[in-house]
């Protein structure tokens, strides 16, 4: 077994790296080139074997924080990539309802563990009611729009852009927290969420087309 986690290892960190780069080149790069498309294919499928893998090698060494920052990545990406797809409501499959109940759940465990943990004064209770939160919150966004309730006439490129942001979010937090040696640990969880997050509401609010 410790051979095959080596294994799932040495593909975790590779393609973590090179979604950490051509992520980094997504965001600064010109949006919608044949560039920015290539880069966000590579993007998209390195995140995507990293977050994959990384849930079997959390079978194989336990690590809590990796299996959740892996659910909250896996479906960020998928969804991203779907909202590519989803220009109207009839767009909308059953696999993507079932998705969504997928992460209600997940995100609603997350929420109750990590609000019993803070009070048995443990700090990674914490990120996992961020991270619980924040799911929810998707949830509850993806089914509005599932609905055709989105305040966004043009969901489809904002929800896309929101969910790649966030999965490069919890693509930085896990390679910070994997090498950080400085930080105290809910700083070093939460801090490229503060950095980078503000990016989410910068272009949602350029690229938006609100409804009247």
């Amino acid at each position: 077994m410790e051979n095959v986690f080596k294994v799932l290892l040495g593909i975790h960190i590779l393609g973590g790296g090179i979604s950490l780069i051509s992520g980094l080149y997504v965001m600064i790069a010109k949006k919608g080139d044949k560039k920015h498309k290539l880069a966000g294919k590579i993007y998209f499928w390195a995140l995507l074997t990293a977050s994959v893998v990384a849930m079997p090698m959390c079978y194989l060494h336990p690590n809590l924080f990796l299996f959740i920052v892996s659910i909250f990545t896996n479906y960020m990406l998928i969804t991203g990539y779907r909202f590519l797809n989803i220009k109207r409501i009839s767009d909308v499959k059953w696999y993507d309802y079932a998705l969504l109940v997928s992460m209600l759940i997940a995100g609603i465990v997350f929420v109750a563990w990590g609000i019993l943990l803070v009070l048995n004064s443990k700090d990674f209770g914490i990120v996992l009611v961020v991270f619980g939160s924040l799911s929810i919150n998707f949830c509850i966004q993806d089914f509005q729009t599932y609905k055709g309730k989105s305040k966004y006439k043009n969901f489809s490129l904002v929800l896309h852009l929101q969910r790649m942001i966030g999965s490069y979010i919890a693509s930085v937090t896990a390679f910070v927290v994997v090498n950080n040696t400085v930080l105290p640990g809910v700083i070093a969880w939460l801090l490229p969420a503060v950095i980078i997050g503000p990016l989410i509401w910068r272009w949602s609010k350029k690229y938006q087309v609100l409804r009247k």
